[in-house]
């Protein structure tokens, strides 16, 4: 019978993926919109850097900044802040491809609306009445008028991928057998169980959100750090150096944020 846990388990020969010498990486999974715990790991990462040695560090964002939780606007505006003191890059996520699409096609914004696009829109200062009392059309007028143009003008700036060293940062994952130079953008945006079960090396170590999980998931090929902030109250970080990994987590916890970081294998 074929055991399973062998097939997630990294061959005893193979180096440790690692990131070139003198850079660091923080990864950051989903934030959908919880604004407190993405200001507690921002400090978190920020003192968790300095404490460390000098390094040329970069922050990636893995995308979903907005959507389900209350504050995607405060969000957004906290990441440009963050872009503008360090080097962050962000990733696009499948909550900002539908947003963006949603001011346009109005069946992208049915199903924005329904997967906590309410949330992000009425964050930006629409009434939550006015809301309520519209159709469709009128909804997307709100939007118009209430969004920024510069918000939208950044969410735009978002990449599809990273790779440094040996890990490659995407949003969703990427399809096993095609070459990662020729993934889609709707796998890298949207991928799940094709990704998630294959226990195959991809090459480089995929990290990843997109998918919740209870806590960081780590395999030998993938390392998965959404853990459903918007319904956990739990955000995570991944932080590499060489050979060396750790998780930072903020978590609310009834209104109180508190981050805790362990390192991992």
């Amino acid at each position: 019978m074929l055991n399973l846990r062998k097939l997630f388990r990294a061959p005893a020969s193979a180096p440790a993926p690692a990131v070139p010498a003198g850079q660091r990486v923080y990864a950051i999974g989903d934030v959908h919109g919880c604004r407190a715990q993405f200001e507690a790991l921002i400090a978190a990462i920020d003192a968790d850097d300095a404490a460390r040695q000098a390094a040329e560090t970069v922050v990636i964002l893995l995308g979903d900044l907005v959507d389900r939780g209350p504050d995607s606007a405060g969000v957004l505006a906290l990441a440009r802040d963050w872009q503008a003191r360090r080097k962050v890059q962000i990733l696009t996520g499948n909550h900002e491809e539908m947003f963006l699409e949603s001011f346009e096609n109005p069946d992208v914004l049915r199903e924005f609306l329904r997967h906590g696009g309410r949330e992000t829109v009425l964050s930006f200062g629409i009434d939550p009445e006015a809301y309520t009392r519209a159709d469709l059309t009128e909804t997307r007028a709100l939007m118009r008028q209430h969004v920024p143009q510069d918000a939208l003008d950044f969410i735009a700036t978002f990449e599809d991928r990273v790779e440094i060293g040996d890990y490659l940062f995407v949003h969703a994952g990427v399809r096993p057998g095609i070459a990662l130079d020729q993934q889609r953008l709707s796998d890298l945006r949207w991928i799940r169980g094709l990704f998630l079960d294959h226990p195959g090396s991809f090459g480089p170590v995929i990290v990843h959100g997109h998918t919740i999980f209870e806590q960081a998931e780590v395999r030998h090929n993938r390392i998965g750090i959404d853990t459903g902030a918007y319904a956990t109250g739990r955000l995570t970080a991944l932080g590499l150096d060489g050979t060396r990994r750790w998780l930072i987590e903020a978590h609310d916890n009834n209104g109180t944020v508190t981050t805790a970081q362990r390192s991992i294998a």
